[in-house]
């Protein structure tokens, strides 16, 4: 419970979003572990992201057609979230597998964050591989709802 009012002091702060998904980043580090942390906003049939730890490589605003792939369809239109456990997975799920390969990447979680029924934004975080399990997922899932003023935002502002 700690760590929620963390975020909830967070989300007090002036100039949002900036403060509660710098809260959010730490926390994940502190829970789960990553390599990369991304939140990917829904625009239509694209994906946009509003967050990156590593912007270098993973520009904010930048975008990807995804709603209309096979990980698209299992996260954004089924609502369920996606753990894969090795480079398969994410092979499966991305063509820039590439480069998650090469920024130590070898493991992967995306969770959908739902409101009023849709999909409105995915929270993606990838660790080397192996270290990923059910327990890191369903942690990221509890985590999901506190994301939804910030995809709503997100959308208004699009």
């Amino acid at each position: 419970m700690h760590n929620e009012i963390s975020l909830y002091e967070a989300m007090k702060q002036p100039d949002q979003p900036a403060p509660f998904f710098q809260a959010l980043d730490e926390l994940l580090q502190r829970e789960i572990g990553h390599v990369l942390f991304t939140l990917l906003a829904v625009d239509g049939g694209e994906v946009v992201r509003i967050y990156s730890s590593d912007p270098e490589h993973y520009p904010v605003s930048g975008r990807k057609p995804m709603t209309d792939t096979p990980w698209g369809r299992h996260v954004i239109g089924q609502h369920k979230s996606f753990l894969a456990k090795d480079m398969d997975g994410i092979k499966w799920a991305f063509f820039d597998h590439e480069l998650i390969a090469s920024l130590g990447g070898g493991t992967q979680i995306n969770v959908p964050v739902v409101f009023d029924g849709v999909c409105i934004g995915t929270i993606n975080l990838t660790h080397r591989a192996g270290v990923y399990d059910e327990r890191h997922l369903d942690r990221a899932e509890a985590l999901a709802p506190w994301l939804v003023p910030y995809f709503l935002l997100a959308a208004k502002q699009s």
